[in-house]
């Protein structure tokens, strides 16, 4: 037996134009201004600078009457969830003629210099090496990662020596080479883990008493070190606090990770540019948008000047229109492109501004403590504007304060009541938790617990467990991994 069934979906849609404007919203400084060179490199009827008295009413043109196919309408609506994943889309996909991405020769920016492999290599050629085992030393090489380890295991090395560079040797050949791998600099390139490092830099080191027990420290009671527990330390090696403490600061003077200490690791160093600025100004919070994200752009006077011509001809031949459309969709993208991004300018300075006021209290002091409790909601209704659009706005956007650099979306938290029944942002708490711990004797952290007391103390009652998670969300770890002596 069949049965019908009636289903109605209701799904927002919006206008490939409607997509690129969410999308030039989102794009901070520095990508908008790339993404405004790419449109002025793709559209010629778009040019920079101020340009008055154009006569820009080409809309009149209209060739109807000539039963001429114009084919510069865009098709259906597009669903925007199918555009708005990670992975980016090709331009053809929203804009009116068939460019691709695919079709652009991108040069990838990189960092001068020797690799940070080549860099290994080129030391090896130091040491006399038979065939094999240069072959065992430059695979060994090849295989340290961005931190300066080797991950795998030498049983592993063996098999991929063999499967793809026709090397048949064993673990304890492999091992020899490795401790010539361990003389390369920097101090400590080539470890397995942590404590191979470590011990590696220490033996390297000019010998003295802190030296010689902070290497027997690291190999002989590795563990006990990691977890702190200095008492048995002490026992273990019948030492002074004063003798523990000189060690374990050689200790911390390591580098675990001696690979990023490389200059020449091909890293790209990116440089924030603020998208806003807040200044105090005689006690009144002024606001200002970074003029990069200003430009002054205008409808090409050529183009304009070539569809007026276009009007006046009486011989209207059909390369004629075929020409004249291709013109007339370049200015429609043109003066399309050119009020996207006057509403791009309006959008980021209406919500930031809305930001500006709600903080107040915060961006006249700096004090963390003063920041109220904020959603993303509270700022699209104060603006009227969808939450999506502050989203896109906080979450890529950086505003130059008096107190620093900041990361928009950093204003907004979530609340909680404290003891006299007033909303505070968690962001407030977690700064008087960050505070408590700072203050606290570090002969003796203070446990979860005793830190949710005395939060309760201070009017915040807060459970163990969200102790524990603002103080993970503030990268500071347990109680004993804080402790000193």
């Amino acid at each position: 037996m069949l049965k019908q069934y009636l289903q109605f979906k209701l799904s927002q849609k919006l206008s490939p134009q409607q997509i690129q404007l969410m999308k030039l919203i989102q794009l901070p400084t520095q990508a908008f201004e790339q993404r405004l060179k790419q449109e002025m490199e793709e559209n010629p009827a778009l040019e920079g600078g101020k340009e008055e008295n154009i006569d820009d009413n080409y809309d009149e043109f209209d060739n109807t009457d000539d039963n001429y196919d114009d084919s510069e309408t865009i098709g259906e609506d597009i669903n925007v969830d199918e555009y708005l994943s990670d992975d980016d889309i090709p331009d053809y996909r929203t804009q009116t003629n068939n460019y691709s991405a695919d079709d652009d020769d991108k040069d990838i920016p990189f960092a001068a210099g020797t690799s940070f492999t080549q860099y290994l290599t080129n030391q090896l050629n130091t040491f006399r090496l038979s065939d094999d085992e240069r072959d065992i030393a430059e695979f060994l090489v090849g295989s340290v990662d961005e931190s300066g380890y080797i991950r795998r295991s030498l049983t592993d090395i063996a098999d991929d020596l063999a499967f793809t560079q026709n090397v048949y040797t064993d673990e304890k050949s492999i091992e020899k080479v490795l401790h010539i791998v361990h003389q390369l600099d920097p101090a400590g390139v080539g470890a397995r883990n942590l404590q191979e490092c470590l011990s590696i830099q220490l033996h390297r080191k000019e010998k003295n008493p802190d030296v010689e027990l902070a290497i027997a420290i690291i190999d002989k009671a590795f563990d006990q070190f990691t977890k702190k527990h200095y008492k048995k330390l002490l026992q273990k090696f019948d030492i002074s606090e004063i003798q523990l403490k000189d060690a374990i600061d050689e200790i911390e003077h390591l580098n675990p990770k001696p690979g990023g200490s490389y200059a020449g690791n091909n890293k790209i160093v990116e440089h924030i540019v603020p998208d806003f600025a807040i200044k105090i100004i005689d006690g009144e919070l002024e606001l200002t948008l970074n003029g990069r994200n200003a430009p002054e752009l205008h409808v090409s006077r050529e183009y304009s000047d070539m569809m007026k011509g276009y009007k006046e001809s009486k011989d209207k031949s059909k390369s004629q229109k075929d020409a004249v459309i291709f013109i007339k969709q370049k200015l429609d993208a043109a003066k399309w492109f050119i009020e996207a991004i006057k509403q791009r300018q309006q959008t980021l300075f209406v919500t930031m501004s809305a930001i500006m006021h709600y903080q107040q209290e915060y961006f006249l002091t700096g004090d963390e403590r003063k920041l109220k409790p904020m959603i993303l909601k509270d700022i699209a209704d104060e603006i009227e504007m969808d939450v999506s659009t502050v989203s896109r706005v906080a979450n890529s956007k950086y505003v130059d304060t008096p107190y620093g650099t900041k990361l928009v979306k950093e204003f907004f938290s979530e609340s909680m009541t404290n003891d006299q029944g007033e909303e505070v942002s968690t962001r407030e708490i977690k700064k008087i938790l960050e505070t408590v711990i700072e203050e606290e004797n570090k002969r003796k952290p203070l446990t979860d617990e005793k830190l949710a007391s005395i939060l309760l103390e201070k009017g915040y009652p807060i459970a163990r467990r969200t102790v524990a998670k603002y103080r993970e969300q503030l990268d500071i770890p347990v109680a004993r991994l804080r402790k000193k002596i």
